[in-house]
């Protein structure tokens, strides 16, 4: 990926620096959608300035961060077309390009530090989706997507 899109709340934007510098020493173009302070904010917002510039064609892929990664990427993914994977290590960032050619990643800045954050991130630029047998299963998601899409969520409790 040449242009990817980042995304955080306050809790991520210290992480968010440093991921940005990193992709940048990789000659990775960013796109900053925000948050540009650590000043408290919600995170909904920038998932969905980094969904819509994934599906727009704006850039290649996106990067979220929030505390542990989970609801920025569960915003990222009530976007049809959008396949977020929240990762804390480097092997299921590099298969879920592999296998379910997800095209936003996420993680939390209380969940990693900076050194393994750029190692997930390395893992997920440097997987390529194998298609093949995998594909039949992202078609399988964009049925489901188109199906289900737009139902609002239920509480489980």
């Amino acid at each position: 990926m040449k242009k990817i899109a980042l995304g955080c709340d306050h809790i991520g934007f210290e992480l968010k620096a440093k991921i940005v510098a990193h992709l940048q020493l990789r000659g990775v173009a960013v796109v900053d959608k925000g948050a540009w302070s650590d000043e408290r904010t919600d995170y909904p917002r920038y998932a969905a300035a980094v969904a819509e510039a994934v599906l727009a064609g704006e850039v290649e892929g996106g990067i979220l961060i929030c505390g542990t990664g989970v609801g920025i990427s569960i915003t990222a993914n009530k976007f049809p077309g959008i396949r977020a994977v929240v990762c804390s290590e480097p092997y299921s960032a590099q298969l879920s390009r592999l296998h379910n050619n997800t095209n936003v990643l996420a993680f939390g800045s209380r969940v990693v530090g900076s050194e393994l954050a750029k190692m997930i991130v390395d893992a997920w630029l440097g997987a390529q989706f194998e298609g093949g047998r995998h594909q039949a299963r992202i078609d399988a998601i964009g049925e489901v997507e188109a199906r289900f899409g737009h139902r609002p969520a239920t509480d489980c409790g």
